[in-house]
């Protein structure tokens, strides 16, 4: 029985850090180009989630099976929000490119909050019924520890990865990002062209984000405006915990994270699981402010 609920506990914090890495990819790719942190992200991962359940309930009406709903209304979702990206990315920061760090951090912040109200006013306050449509993986279905849709978050996070450093690692434009990430006025001079390598950016961090934000809200059944902002805060402790700028480190301190989480609730107390990842954040910043797979800054005297 014991390991039983520890391996339910296992799978719910993979499931939780699968989340946590597809929102800090997003944050970890901008800061390491920009030295932004993009508070507007969580809202992105929001917008994606609104956006497959209007569609959803707009694709009903043409009597289409369900598997096919659930893609298109997955694939339009990802587009607009990859769209949100690119226009927050082109109003709200691009003017402030030279501008003082606190001059982007502030708009950051005031995009978040327009964002959130934006879709209160334009759906609701009120938690809205998202449809189950993962499909159910036939393997499992004697298994109680792991469902399907935590397979599904799981596996898809595991390939959007997998997918995410080849083109960082191969491509032309996955090469302008870490050029760029090294030393933008540097990579301006080899003929990169910063600013489009940064939309870019944004499009794939708005990308990830939202097909995360369409996987847990089919897992756990339901949505509201609201559901960004935390989701985001802990993104962006995940990132600072692995290293702000490493994609590597987004990744490992979103499951340590999402572990720690998991079995905090479980064995400690479920009422103190949102404080879990603050009292991380709080002890990384104190013993080791770069992350576990962050470099320390060189100081400059």
């Amino acid at each position: 029985m014991d390991f039983e609920f520890f391996v339910n506990l296992l799978f719910s914090g993979l499931t939780r850090g699968s989340i946590y890495a597809l929102l800090a990819l997003g944050y970890t790719m901008v800061y390491g180009i920009v030295k932004l942190i993009n508070f507007a992200h969580g809202e992105v991962y929001m917008i994606g989630a609104f956006t497959t359940l209007i569609m959803v309930s707009v694709l009903t009406i043409l009597n289409l099976p369900i598997l096919a709903i659930a893609v298109i209304a997955a694939l339009v979702a990802i587009v607009w929000s990859a769209g949100y990206g690119y226009t927050l990315d082109k109003i709200a920061y691009k003017p402030l490119r030279e501008a003082p760090r606190l001059s982007a951090l502030i708009s950051a912040i005031g995009m978040s909050l327009f964002l959130q109200n934006y879709v209160r006013l334009a759906q609701t306050s009120d938690f809205l019924p998202f449809p189950r449509f993962l499909p159910t993986v036939r393997f499992l279905d004697n298994y109680d520890g792991l469902s399907s849709s935590q397979f599904i978050i799981f596996t898809t996070t595991t390939v959007v990865m997998v997918i995410l450093t080849i083109f960082i690692k191969f491509t032309r434009v996955g090469k302008s990002m870490r050029a760029a990430a090294q030393d933008r006025m540097m990579a301006t001079l080899t003929g990169v062209n910063v600013n489009k390598t940064i939309s870019v950016t944004f499009l794939i961090g708005s990308v990830t984000a939202a097909i995360g934000g369409i996987l847990i809200s089919a897992h756990v059944g339901q949505i509201n405006f609201y559901i960004g902002f935390l989701a985001g805060i802990k993104a962006f402790v995940a990132a600072v915990l692995g290293g702000i700028g490493s994609i590597p480190g987004a990744v490992l301190g979103s499951f340590v994270l999402g572990l720690t989480e998991s079995f905090g609730a479980g064995y400690i107390s479920s009422d103190y699981e949102d404080v879990f990842a603050f009292i991380i954040l709080v002890l990384i910043l104190i013993f080791r402010p770069s992350g576990i797979l962050g470099k320390p800054a060189a100081q400059k005297v």
